[in-house]
C-alpha cells in the first residue's frame, strides 16, 4: 500500500524484532545515476551494458559471491541468508538493469534488422525475472518502506515495458499505472531536494500510458501524443516519434487519395501517415496550451513532411525505370510540398503573434517573418496551374504584403523618417483594397485582421503626417549644424551666423592649431647681382708651387714603392 502524503517511508517495519538490522535500497536513484554517468545522457546503451558488466564483477568479487572458480561456472544466487549488507541487494538489481540496457540497444538496432525484436524480448523478460528476484529477496528480509515499494514499483515498469512490446495494451497500462502511482505517492512523502527523480519518472511513463490508450480504443490519446512531442527530448522522443508512425502506418488506409480534382495514386505508408496526421493537426493545435507549443508541434511535423517527401521521392525514381510510369507520384509530391509550405507558413504567422505580444520585439524582425511568409506563398502558387487555385494564393499575397508594408512603415516611423513612412501606409492601404476585392476567397481570419489592419493604418497616417509638419524646420536645422560641425570651422565662416553649441563645449571647432604651412616664392636676382660684385685676390702663384712639390713628391714615392727602400 503506498505511503500518506507527509509520512515517512524510512521508518522500520512495526513487526520488525528490536534491535534487527533493518537494509534499504534506492533503487531509481541508484539506476539514474548510474544511467546518466555512463551513456545513457547520450542514448549510449551499449556503454551502460559493459558497465553494469563491471560493477556486477565487482560487487561478486567485494562480497565473496563468486560463480565458480576460473575453469567452472556455477550459478550462484543471492539469497536472504547471504544479505548481511546492502550491497548484496545491488547484484540482482545490477542483472536487471544489464538485460533492461540490452534490449534497449536491440530496439535501436531493430529499425535495420527486424530479427532482433525477438531478442530484444528475450532480454526484457530475463530483466523481469532478476527484478522478480530482487522483490522477492526485498519481501524475504527485514527492509524499510521505501524499498519496498521502489521494488514494487521497478518490476511493474519492467513487466509493462514487457507487454509493451508484445503489444498486450491493457495489461501493459495497468503496470505502467501502478508504477506511475507508487512513484507519484513516493514523490510526496519524500523531502523536496529528492522529489525531482521521481516526478521525472512519472513523466517519462505518461507517453507509454496514452499510447496504450489509444490503441485500446481512446481516440483523444493521439492528440495528446502529438503534444507531448515537443515537451519530451533525447531517446523518449525517438521512441515516442516511432511509435506514432508505426501506428499511423499500420491505420493507413490503401485508398486512391485526390488533391484538388486529380489523383495522387496510392501512397507509401509513410506519406499515408503523414498525411492522416496532417487531418488531426488542426484539432491537436486547438488543444495546445500555447503558442510555444504550437511552434514545438508543428515543426515536429515538419520533419515528418521532409522525410515522407524524401520516401515519395525514391519510390518515383524507380518508377521512372518503367516507361509507363503515370503522373500520380508526381502530383502526390506536389500535394506533400503543399502541405510542407502551408504548415510553415502557419509557423511562422504564429512567430508573428509572439513577436507582436513581446514588448521588446522590433518591427523590422516582424517584417521579416512577413517576407518569409510571402516566401512560402510565392513557391506554393508555383505547384498548381489552376485558376481558382492561383486567384487563392494571389489574395493571400496581398493580405500579407499590407501587413508588411505596414510594419515597415512603423520602422521608418521610429527614425523619424515620416515622410517615407507615410508612402508606405498608403501602399499597404492599397494592398488591403486590393486583397478586400476577393475577400471570398480569404479565410474569415484573415478577413477580420485585414479590417482591423486597415484602421490602424488610418491612425497612423495622421500621426505621421502631424510629426513632418511639426519636425519640419527642425530637420533642416539639424542637418546644417551637422554640415557645419563636420566642415567648416568658425575662422572660415565669420560673415555667418549660427546658434553652434558645440562652441561651447571643452574641444571647439574654431580654428587649427598650429596653421597649415604657406609656400611663398624666392628672389634668386639679389644673389647673381652681389655675385658680380665680388672681387677675388690672384692665387696663381701658390698654384705653382703646390703643383713642382706634387710632382717631385710623387716621381720620389714611385721610386721607393718599386724597390722597396726608402721608407722605415
Amino acid at each position: 500500500m503506498a505511503p500518506k502524503e507527509g509520512s515517512d517511508v524510512e521508518q522500520e517495519e512495526p513487526n520488525s524484532e528490536p534491535g534487527q538490522k533493518v537494509f534499504s535500497l534506492e533503487i531509481l536513484k541508484i539506476i539514474k545515476e548510474a544511467q546518466q554517468q555512463h551513456g545513457l545522457r547520450h542514448g549510449d546503451y551499449q556503454r551502460y551494458r559493459g558497465y553494469c558488466s563491471r560493477r556486477l564483477r565487482r560487487l561478486r568479487k567485494v562480497l565473496k559471491v563468486p560463480q565458480g572458480d576460473k575453469r567452472h561456472y556455477r550459478r550462484r544466487d543471492v539469497t536472504a541468508l547471504m544479505v548481511t549488507d546492502d550491497k548484496f541487494l545491488q547484484i540482482p538489481l545490477t542483472l536487471a538493469e544489464r538485460a533492461w540496457s540490452y534490449a534497449m540497444q536491440l530496439r535501436q538496432e531493430s529499425n535495420t534488422e527486424p530479427r532482433k525484436k525477438f531478442h530484444l524480448v528475450s532480454r526484457l523478460r530475463k530483466a523481469g525475472a532478476f527484478a522478480e528476484q530482487l522483490q522477492n529477496l526485498i519481501d524475504s528480509i527485514n527492509c524499510n518502506a521505501r524499498t519496498k515499494l521502489e521494488a514494487k514499483a521497478y518490476v511493474a515498469y519492467i513487466k509493462g515495458s514487457i507487454l509493451f512490446e508484445l503489444q498486450d495494451w491493457v495489461l501493459a497500462m495497468e503496470n505502467f499505472q501502478n508504477a506511475q502511482v507508487v512513484y507519484e505517492n513516493l514523490a510526496k512523502a519524500l523531502p523536496e531536494h529528492e522529489q525531482i527523480i521521481y516526478k521525472a519518472r512519472v513523466d517519462e511513463l505518461a507517453p507509454n500510458l496514452r499510447y496504450c490508450a489509444y490503441n485500446i480504443g481512446d481516440t483523444t490519446a493521439i492528440d495528446d501524443l502529438m503534444q507531448m512531442r515537443g515537451k519530451l527530448s533525447g531517446d523518449l522522443l525517438s521512441n515516442l516519434d516511432s511509435l506514432i508512425t508505426q501506428r499511423q502506418e499500420n491505420q493507413a488506409s490503401t485508398e486512391e487519395i485526390k488533391w484538388r480534382g486529380k489523383s495522387c495514386g496510392i501512397a507509401p505508408p509513410k506519406a499515408a501517415a503523414l498525411l492522416m496526421a496532417d487531418s488531426r493537426l488542426t484539432s491537436t493545435l486547438e488543444k495546445a496550451s500555447g503558442n510555444q507549443a504550437k511552434i514545438d508541434i508543428l515543426e515536429a511535423h515538419l520533419i515528418d513532411c521532409k522525410d515522407a517527401i524524401a520516401a515519395v521521392r525514391e519510390e518515383l525514381k524507380n518508377d521512372l525505370k518503367n516507361k509507363d510510369a503515370d503522373k500520380a507520384p508526381q502530383h502526390l509530391i506536389s500535394y506533400l510540398q503543399y502541405i510542407r509550405l502551408s504548415r510553415t507558413l502557419e509557423r511562422n504567422l504564429i512567430l508573428v503573434k509572439i513577436a507582436e505580444e513581446s514588448e521588446k520585439a522590433k518591427s523590422q524582425d516582424i517584417v521579416r517573418l512577413y517576407e518569409a511568409a510571402l516566401h512560402n506563398l510565392v513557391e506554393m502558387s508555383q505547384l498548381q496551374d489552376d485558376e481558382s487555385y492561383l486567384q487563392e494564393h494571389d489574395a493571400k499575397t496581398k493580405s500579407y504584403r499590407a501587413f508588411r508594408c505596414f510594419y515597415l512603415a512603423k520602422s521608418l516611423a521610429n527614425l523619424h523618417r515620416w515622410r517615407d513612412a507615410m508612402a508606405l501606409y498608403h501602399r499597404s492601404l492599397q494592398h488591403v483594397k486590393d486583397a478586400m476585392e476577393h475577400k471570398s476567397l480569404l479565410p474569415d481570419s484573415l478577413k477580420n485582421d485585414l479590417i482591423k489592419l486597415e484602421s490602424l493604418i488610418e491612425g497612423a497616417q495622421c500621426a505621421a503626417h502631424a510629426h513632418s509638419v511639426l519636425e519640419e524646420g527642425q530637420e533642416e536645422d539639424i542637418g546644417v549644424n551637422k554640415q557645419v560641425k563636420s566642415k567648416k570651422m568658425l575662422s572660415e565662416r565669420l560673415h555667418e551666423y549660427l546658434e553652434d553649441p558645440a562652441l561651447l563645449t571643452k574641444q571647439p571647432n574654431i580654428c587649427k592649431i598650429p596653421p597649415p604651412m604657406q609656400s611663398i616664392p624666392c628672389k634668386p636676382l639679389f644673389f647673381d647681382l652681389a655675385f658680380n660684385m665680388i672681387e677675388f685676390p690672384d692665387l696663381s702663384d701658390k698654384l705653382q708651387d703646390q703643383d713642382k712639390k706634387g710632382e717631385k713628391g710623387g716621381l720620389a714615392g714611385l721610386v721607393k714603392g718599386f724597390w722597396g727602400w726608402g721608407n722605415k
